[in-house]
């Protein structure tokens, strides 16, 4: 395993500046991607437990960490972030890869592979959003709840952890304290991970605002009165505009591997950051009966087609992790990416 240490760079490409961390300059490139409210630091321990053969490289996205933070034009769901990838991958000399995607990168390398096969050598899903977006759909096939989208989009943040994260708050004074959220909702609880100062400070190098995190909102009549507009984060996470239903087309068809945690309360059947079910619980007010999303079942029925199509997938599923799977079980996350990396 490498003991060499992680460090970081500036990338000017022909889109934008991306700051980068990497371990080592050569090798078999595997490109890892963070999710939200995040940044590359979430990957620094995995990039270190990689052999000397790859070449780890984690990229910091717009909006994020110490990349330039140009607005996100949401419109396009995950193709700012598919597009400034390609630019940085080219700069970098890199024409294939393994990608591995956590959380709202998992929508990034999904969309980079739809759109690039023959440049990925495989595909690493971690806890990743569903293929129909995050929010305002029901159903395996991610029917939308609402033509306009409710329920999903900026609209659906909480604005005190927004205000929190805007302030650089890193005390764990409220429930909604980027700290706090770290620790009951990235991964599970009683788990306090390690490195937990420089996780936060990662989080909170989001930008916020309109054209970052969350993004603009419309209001809406249906439940539950706020629907997606076209800037920002969540927007583009939005049904309205992520949606991918035909990876099973692509060719070539480079194997997949899902890895995720079980008790996950971000990406799941019963998402405690969805409103459906939020409002279900009795959580948001005025519920409708508007049934939660099933995250786990529109992902697995996606890459049920994949497979189906002739694309290998492997599922792993790790009892008792959450959603930072690759903080909280570093070697079980560890031994099965080794084995996807062929």
């Amino acid at each position: 395993m490498s003991a060499h240490p992680v460090r970081t760079r500036r990338v000017p490409t022909d889109r934008l500046t991306m700051q980068i961390t990497e371990v080592r300059e050569e090798g078999e490139p595997v490109v890892f991607v963070h999710g939200n409210v995040s940044s590359a630091a979430f990957w620094h321990t995995t990039l270190t437990l990689l052999p000397e053969r790859y070449r780890p490289v984690a990229p910091d996205l717009r909006g994020f960490g110490g990349t330039d933070p140009l607005p996100i034009d949401a419109t396009r769901g995950l193709r700012d972030h598919v597009d400034d990838l390609a630019a940085l991958l080219a700069t970098l000399g890199i024409a294939r890869a393994h990608l591995v995607g956590w959380s709202m990168g998992g929508g990034v390398v999904m969309q980079y592979l739809r759109e690039h096969p023959a440049a990925v050598r495989s595909l690493t899903l971690v806890n990743p959003v569903s293929p129909y977006g995050f929010g305002g759909t029901r159903g395996a096939e991610g029917t939308l709840n609402s033509a306009d989208g409710a329920g999903s989009g900026g609209g659906t943040a909480n604005p005190e952890f927004v205000a929190r994260l805007a302030e650089g708050d890193r005390g764990e004074d409220s429930p909604l304290s980027p700290r706090a959220v770290l620790a009951s909702c990235y991964v599970k609880p009683p788990l306090r991970p390690d490195r937990e100062d420089e996780y936060v400070e990662a989080m909170l190098t989001t930008r916020t605002g309109a054209d970052h995190y969350p993004g603009d909102t419309k209001a809406t009549t249906a439940w539950p009165g706020v629907a997606p507009g076209a800037r920002g984060v969540l927007n583009s996470l939005s049904p309205l505009h992520f949606r991918i239903d035909d990876l099973h087309l692509i060719d070539p068809k480079p194997p997949v591997l899902w890895i995720r945690g079980e008790d996950d309360v971000i990406v799941s059947d019963t998402s405690m950051f969805d409103l459906a079910h939020l409002g279900a619980i009795g959580a948001v007010p005025g519920w409708d009966g508007t049934p939660a999303q099933p995250m786990v079942a529109q992902t697995r029925h996606v890459l049920r087609r994949y497979e189906a199509s002739g694309g290998a997938v492997r599922e792993v599923c790790i009892p008792g992790a959450g959603h930072a799977v690759h903080l909280e079980r570093t070697e079980e996350f560890g031994s099965a990416l080794l084995e996807a990396l062929v």
